[in-house]
């Protein structure tokens, strides 16, 4: 079902709840009261519905539609369009994963549109209901409760995401080759978070600069405040993370660069060794072929070899070979082939 809660409060007490919205209409007249709507990814026909009761905008009912909206914060006439980007960490996969609500808000309404599960609006509601003294200052309250609880179910998610920064900072120096992906993939969850908490220092400091023109109970402005406080600071812990991965990616490329420039002065070392191991056996098989030669040539028994009756044949052959081998060791010596 997409209408997930429905009630109208008189005076900050829960007096109905309809069962459908035409019946929300009627008592909200009736009891000259406020009507809160929850829906939960709601069908054209509910949307189409709520916007001729409440005479909503047609761009902000577009909007709400089509869905897939940055964070935002619209006045047309004594009405509210916003948009928030909630998040929430999973654990077990270790993902940040976006919602998006919007909210419409008039003088006697609000209508909450929710297309993920959080933020968990019923906690909102059941806060408010419990408080009657805030939920008497009408709808301006319920969109405080509403930024207050998006606010912080953040904290989580900042929680979460610096235990991801520091693993990845003790995995940059255990040369372990999956960190590069996995710091792409968290900043791009970094840069969403960013994108989904950052205007919304905007939107407050706007609703905060409005506050006497709508005549905003001083209580309230005060909660409000601290809602702003709590954002100005998950921002700038968000800036912290993205600077701290771009540091992180630099260093990583830098690790790797190294990692493949000692690859390639011990592939050059190995190189090189070899080719020295290459002169040796070179060196001392030319050595050695000197010696082979003669000794090939007047051991193959003919009749007619002339020496082969010498009496010096014998020694002159061993003279010959021991002196080509010196030559060839000193010749070879002096190149440093040896």
């Amino acid at each position: 079902m997409p209408i997930v809660d429905n009630a109208v409060y008189v005076d900050g007490v829960r007096t109905a709840d309809p069962d459908s919205l035409d019946h929300t209409y009627e008592a909200m007249r009736e009891r000259n009261g406020m009507a809160w709507i929850g829906l939960y990814r709601p069908g054209d026909d509910e949307i189409a519905s709520i916007a001729a009761e409440f005479g909503l905008h047609h761009l902000a009912v577009e909007d709400a539609i089509a869905a897939h909206q940055r964070p935002k914060l619209e006045r047309y006439g004594d009405q509210l369009f916003v948009v928030l980007r909630p998040a929430r960490y999973i654990d077990e996969t270790e993902k940040v994963e976006f919602g998006e609500l919007h909210v419409f808000l008039g003088p006697d309404f609000v209508v909450t549109i929710r297309h993920a599960e959080s933020p968990e609006l019923g906690t909102v509601r059941k806060r408010l209901e419990e408080t009657p003294d805030l939920l008497r200052q009408g709808t301006q309250a319920v969109l405080y409760a509403i930024l207050d609880q998006v606010v912080d179910e953040y904290e989580p998610v900042v929680v979460g995401l610096q235990n991801d920064i520091d693993e990845i900072e003790d995995q940059l120096f255990s040369r372990d080759p999956s960190v590069s992906r996995r710091i792409y993939t968290l900043s791009r969850e970094v840069t969403e978070f960013q994108r989904a908490a950052a205007p919304l220092v905007a939107m407050i400091e706007s609703l905060k600069r409005g506050e006497d023109k709508y005549d905003v109970d001083i209580e309230l402005q005060r909660n409000l405040r601290d809602v702003l406080d709590h954002c100005v600071r998950i921002a700038e812990r968000v800036e912290a993370f993205r600077v701290n991965l771009q540091n992180a990616l630099q260093t990583n490329a830098t690790l790797v660069a190294q990692q493949q420039n000692d690859e390639m002065r011990a592939m050059t070392q190995v190189s090189l060794d070899q080719t020295e191991q290459t002169k040796k056996i070179s060196s001392w098989g030319a050595i050695l072929f000197a010696p082979s030669l003669i000794a090939a040539i007047y051991g193959m028994n003919f009749d007619y070899m002339p020496e082969l009756k010498w009496h010096i044949g014998y020694p002159l052959a061993l003279l010959t070979m021991l002196a080509c081998s010196g030559v060839l060791y000193l010749v070879f010596k002096r190149q440093k082939w040896l």
